[in-house]
């Protein structure tokens, strides 16, 4: 039993270090988006291409507001809503044991 738990905690790290890179990429995109760049650079494709099926979504759901894109706000709050959620999950499996 202490394999797993040690199994599903380190799986929630990576988890959560991985949503944590997710957020600095859209974050990324978002500042790239000002500044109108050359659209075949590679950099802002791979900005595009992994953000994009994320912020869609949620771009269909909110549209921009007078021009202003909210969507990648939105998904970041999202994504700490569950981050948070791992977070409860890890200490609420530590005080079960």
């Amino acid at each position: 039993m202490i394999v797993f738990d040690a199994f599903l905690r380190a799986l929630f790290q990576v988890i959560d270090l991985l949503l944590t890179i997710y957020i600095w990429i859209i974050i990324a995109r978002a500042i790239v988006s000002w500044v109108n760049p050359y659209p075949y650079h590679p950099v802002v494709r791979f900005l595009y291409r992994t953000t994009e099926p994320v912020l869609a979504p949620i771009r269909r759901i909110i549209p921009p507001i007078a021009g202003l894109d909210i969507s990648p706000a939105i998904a970041i709050l999202i994504i700490y809503f569950l981050k948070n959620l791992i977070h409860y999950l890890i200490i609420r499996s530590y005080f079960i044991y």
